[in-house]
């Protein structure tokens, strides 16, 4: 079996690279694939022939069919969104969550389910949810709330959806199946923007699911960290305890590319104006003099990225039919709605609008 077909074709910036060392291929998170086998599972129900889905994103039915076969997380959520087309449920994340069998998580759910209380479950899930997916960060702390939020490492947020969707809303399903209380956060936030299909997010989380936000996260009343869980069991806890050490110690360590961690802290700050590369900087924990070292070795530059960026963003968000022009300028850090339009032009010799207008479809917003 080759390195590209257990790895896929979106290694880069969109483009397929060959692996020539196994540096290269330790540099890439992984993932168990358990999500990838439910998103094929309900294409098979739905009769959809999955070879020629699975053929698009450079994975092979002999990977998918073996469930011991770790998969490369940009294959997953290169999987998850040729399903959710295929499926037409552009939802696909949150109704796996909510339908999924938690039990299918395997060792992760099993010591989650026999901790003591809900506040122990949801430290194990952060410190033991990379054995599943190397690129899925969880961080769990207390304050006046407990707080559970997400990032991903080695992974560009910005191009993912229903993963990500699927671990939120899946982690609050966990909550409550365990507890066996319907627990409803304090508040639900999620970093990409989605302007329909939320009114059933809502419906399920019990509170306004907040899209757009600059950050995964979600809280709970502290006082649900003492919640007793109902299968809760010390002795064969401690046994799990020691089966996850073991599965965390053979993974790779929190594996970064640069240009990865750069185009996440630029996603995070694009909706709130004037990106500025001393802001990043500061969020990766640099200064600015630093970054651009790192980025100049690597043969990188900081505007490049931004605008790269911004250009395969703004396509994401022109799918979306019902997201204004003037919103999606916002959305991209453009102050004004003319400067989007004129940049567009310069990237693709269209109007935004021009863009939409040669759509398959008709029933978009035109507001540029």
């Amino acid at each position: 079996m080759g390195i590209l077909a257990r790895v896929g074709p979106n290694m880069g910036n969109g483009t397929s690279q060959v692996l020539n060392s196994q540096q290269d291929l330790d540099s890439i998170p992984m993932a168990g694939g358990g999500l990838s086998r439910l998103a094929i599972a309900r294409l098979q129900s739905a009769g959809v022939p999955v070879v020629p889905l699975l053929k698009r994103v450079g994975l092979t039915p002999e990977v998918i069919g073996d469930p011991e076969e770790r998969l490369s997380v940009r294959s997953q959520v290169a999987l998850l969104d040729e399903a959710a087309i295929a499926l037409k449920d552009d939802r696909l994340g949150f109704t796996l969550a909510r339908d999924f069998e938690p039990r299918e998580l395997g060792l992760l759910y099993y010591v989650m389910a026999s901790s003591q209380t809900l506040g122990h479950a949801l430290k194990r899930v952060a410190r033991y949810s990379q054995i599943t997916n190397e690129a899925l960060v969880v961080r769990y702390r207390e304050g006046n709330r407990l707080i559970i939020s997400l990032s991903y490492s080695g992974v560009p947020r910005h191009l993912d959806r229903h993963q990500i969707e699927f671990c939120m809303f899946a982690i609050l399903r966990l909550c409550r199946v365990l507890t066996g209380q319907n627990l409803v956060p304090q508040y639900f936030l999620i970093a990409h923007y989605r302007s329909e299909g939320i009114s059933e997010m809502t419906r399920f989380v019990g509170t306004k699911v907040e899209f757009g936000a600059d950050k995964d996260e979600f809280a709970l009343n502290l006082d649900a960290r003492e919640l007793p869980l109902t299968h809760s069991d010390s002795y064969l806890n401690d046994l799990l305890l020691k089966y996850c050490e073991a599965a965390l110690a053979d993974r790779r360590g929190n594996v970064s590319q640069l240009r990865t961690r750069v185009e996440n802290a630029i996603s995070s700050l694009l909706p709130h104006g004037r990106v500025v590369v001393d802001d990043v900087a500061r969020s990766l924990g640099m200064s600015k003099r630093t970054l651009a070292r790192k980025l100049s070795d690597e043969g990188l530059n900081f505007s490049e990225i931004l605008q790269q960026l911004r250009r395969d963003l703004a396509g994401r968000y022109l799918d979306d039919r019902k997201l204004h022009i003037s919103k999606i300028a916002w959305l991209l850090g453009f102050n004004e709605v003319s400067v989007f339009t004129h940049t567009f032009k310069r990237w693709t010799g269209k109007t935004p609008s021009q863009m939409r207008a040669t759509a398959p479809s008709s029933d978009f917003v035109q507001d540029g």
